[in-house]
C-alpha cells in the first residue's frame, strides 16, 4: 500500500473528514529527517493498514494547509478521526520508527475511546 500524496487543499479536507482514522504526514523533499523515515514507512503503513490511512503532504506544495495546521517542524504527524483532530506528533526532531508506531498506537487508542463514548 502506498501513502496517498495529497496535491490540493480540497483533497486534504476530504481525506481528513472521512470516516475512520487518517494520519497526515507533513514532509518535504529537502528535509533530511523526512528522508530518514522513508525506508521504513512502507512497512509501518502495511502494519497499520487495517486501522488507519496515511496521507502525505508536501509542506512546500501545500503551504496553506501546513500553516492552517500549525506545522512548525517536519516530519510531523497529525491524526484525524471522522474529521476531528485526535492527536499530533509535531516537532522539528528526527522521528524513529518506534516513536512513529507509538504515535499511531496512541491515535488508534484515542479514536477507540471517542467512539466508545459516542
Amino acid at each position: 500500500m502506498k501513502m496517498i500524496k495529497v496535491t490540493t487543499a480540497e483533497q486534504f479536507r476530504e481525506l481528513t473528514a472521512s470516516a475512520g482514522i487518517t494520519v497526515a504526514v507533513f514532509k518535504a523533499d529537502w528535509c533530511g529527517d523526512c528522508k530518514f523515515i522513508d525506508p521504513f514507512m512502507p512497512e509501518v503503513e502495511e502494519q497499520y493498514k487495517d486501522r488507519l490511512t496515511l496521507i502525505q503532504i508536501d509542506v512546500d506544495e501545500l503551504e496553506e494547509i501546513s500553516q492552517e495546521q500549525r506545522i512548525m517542524g517536519i516530519p510531523s504527524f497529525v491524526a484525524y478521526g471522522d474529521g476531528r483532530e485526535l492527536v499530533r506528533f509535531v516537532n522539528k526532531l528526527r522521528k524513529s520508527r518506534s516513536e512513529i508506531e507509538d504515535f499511531l498506537n496512541k491515535a488508534v487508542a484515542v479514536y477507540g475511546t471517542l467512539k466508545a463514548q459516542s
